[in-house]
């Protein structure tokens, strides 16, 4: 469960909610698996009040993994691409035994999810490399190619989406099931051009495969 609050008061008053509803279903909350996570804004808030459950305060942490995608104070996207890039290390050495075919199949299956890639705006050029890098070496060696060949020419010869397809392919798929949402919040976000995510999808098709 998760609980969003522009002030510490807010999240004080929604935790004095759900302890009165768990009393009430005979239910508790595990305190140790409770974490106060504040965005910040500039340098501030130099100080963050404390916040309790069951009188016990609320550990406050940089960063915790929701739903598999790693959130962070300053809404960087830097340890969320680390966690994936780890991923796919992990994935791509459980296929090097496979046939080629199998190994092609497989790579499409589980090493181009990208999981919450869409949602990667704020990030470093260098994180995107070394995932980029790390996509293109583990099919590279998969298919046992040579170092130092193309990765262009390695991926259409396979018929292999290369790394800035899936990123504008699930981009694009991702703004689609936005705007074709029923959730009236969601479409506003689809519909906003202003907003960061438009302005890097848009900006993701126009570079093509430039670099960041």
């Amino acid at each position: 469960m998760v609980l969003l609050s522009p002030s510490i008061n807010g999240i004080r008053k929604l935790l004095s909610i759900c302890e009165r509803y768990s009393k009430l279903h005979g239910l508790k909350y595990n305190i140790k698996k409770t974490e106060l996570l504040v965005f910040r804004v500039g340098k501030g808030p130099e100080k963050v009040l404390p916040v309790y459950l069951y009188e016990t305060p609320v550990r406050v942490v940089a960063s915790f993994k929701y739903l598999g995608h790693v959130l962070t104070d300053r809404l960087t996207d830097d340890e969320d691409m680390e966690r994936e890039r780890r991923a796919l290390a992990i994935r791509c050495n459980m296929l090097a035994k496979c046939s080629k075919d199998v190994k092609i199949t497989l790579f499409r299956a589980f090493c181009q999810c990208f999981y919450t890639c869409p949602l990667w705006v704020k990030f470093t050029k260098r994180t995107f490399g070394v995932l980029r890098v790390q996509y293109n070496d583990a099919f590279r060696i998969l298919m046992r190619h040579p170092r130092f060949c193309s990765a262009k020419g390695m991926f259409a010869e396979e018929r292999v989406p290369d790394f800035f397809a899936i990123m504008r392919s699930r981009a694009a798929s991702f703004w689609t099931r936005l705007q074709n949402s029923s959730n009236t919040i969601l479409k506003r976000v689809a519909d906003d051009f202003d907003n960061v995510f438009i302005k890097h999808w848009s900006l993701m098709h126009r570079r093509g495969n430039g670099k960041v």
